[in-house]
C-alpha cells in the first residue's frame, strides 16, 4: 500500500518507490519533491532524508489553520502527531504561562498560542535551525504570546514560572524531568510528558518515574491521563502522560 504524507508542496514517505508510484504522487498531489523520511539524528533531531523527486526542501505547510514553515532536510517533522498537535491547541488557557522545552519549530506552541492563547509561552530548543523557522512561525501567525529561546533546556535560567510544561521529545525524556520540576510554579501545574514505552511498563516506567520525580521537588501527582499516540516498534508505544501535580 502506498502511504504518504504531504508537507506543504513536499510529501514524505517511508520507502523507496518506484517511477510508476513516484509519478502517480506528482500527478496527484503536484508536489514539488518528495523526500524519504529515514529517521531522526541525535539530540539536536536532525532528520535523516533521500530526496526521491525534486531538490526544494523548503515549504511552507498549513496545518489546523496555522502556517508552519520548515526545510524537511534540516528540521523534523513528525508524520503521526497530528492529533496530539490539535489536541495541544485547546488545552491551555489566557492565565498560563506555559514552557515548552523541546519546541522545535512550534509543533506544540504555535497552535496553543493561536487558540488558547495563554499569557507567555517559553518556546525553548537548541537546534538553530529549527529555531530559526520557530521565529519564522511565530512571524508567520502573527502571535505576540511566544519567547523563543535558543538553548538546552537543562540549562535555562527559569524557574518556579510555569502552570504548563510540554516535554514533546521521546527516548531520553525522563532524564529531563527534573528542568520540567525545576520550572513549574510552586503550587504545582501540568506536565505533558511524552515517551517510548512498552505497554506494559507504562505505569511502572512512566507513570512512577514522574511520581519520584515530583517527591524528590516536594510535589505529589494528584491525577494523570495517558495518550496513546502512535505504535512506534512491537510492543512499544509512543505515549503522553498529562500528569498534574501539586506542591506539597
Amino acid at each position: 500500500m502506498l502511504k504518504y504524507q504531504k508537507v506543504g508542496d513536499i510529501v514524505l514517505v517511508k520507502r523507496d518507490l518506484s517511477q510508476e508510484e513516484i509519478d502517480y504522487i506528482v500527478n496527484k498531489t503536484r508536489c514539488k519533491t518528495i523526500v524519504k523520511y529515514e529517521g531522526i539524528k541525535g539530540d539536536l533531531r536532525r532528520p535523516k532524508i533521500k530526496i526521491i523527486y525534486g531538490s526544494e526542501t523548503e515549504t511552507i505547510h498549513k496545518e489546523y489553520g496555522c502556517l508552519f514553515k520548515l526545510d524537511v532536510s534540516k528540521v523534523m517533522w513528525s508524520m503521526g502527531n497530528i492529533e496530539e498537535r490539535k489536541r495541544m491547541a485547546h488545552i491551555s488557557h489566557p492565565r498560563e504561562v506555559v514552557v515548552d522545552m523541546f519546541a522545535g519549530i512550534g509543533y506544540f506552541s504555535i497552535p496553543m498560542a493561536k487558540y488558547s492563547r495563554p499569557k507567555r509561552i517559553y518556546g525553548v530548543e537548541i537546534n538553530p535551525d529549527a529555531y530559526y523557522y520557530l521565529e519564522e512561525n511565530i512571524r508567520l501567525n502573527k502571535l505576540k504570546n511566544v519567547v523563543p529561546i535558543l538553548e538546552d533546556n537543562r540549562n535555562l535560567d527559569l524557574e518556579n514560572i510555569a502552570d504548563r510544561v510540554i516535554m514533546g521529545y521521546i527516548l531520553k525524556t525522563r532524564f529531563f524531568l527534573d528542568k520540567a520540576f525545576q520550572l513549574l510554579k510552586e503550587e504545582g501545574g501540568v506536565i505533558h510528558y511524552h515517551d517510548t514505552l512498552p505497554e506494559k511498563a507504562i505505569y511502572s516506567e512512566g507513570v512512577c518515574n514522574i511520581i519520584k520525580t515530583a517527591e524528590n521537588y516536594n510535589y505529589r501527582l494528584t491525577s494523570y491521563h495517558v495518550h496513546m499516540i502512535k505504535k512506534y516498534a512491537p510492543g512499544v508505544w509512543h505515549i503522553v502522560i498529562d500528569a498534574r501535580v501539586e506542591g506539597r
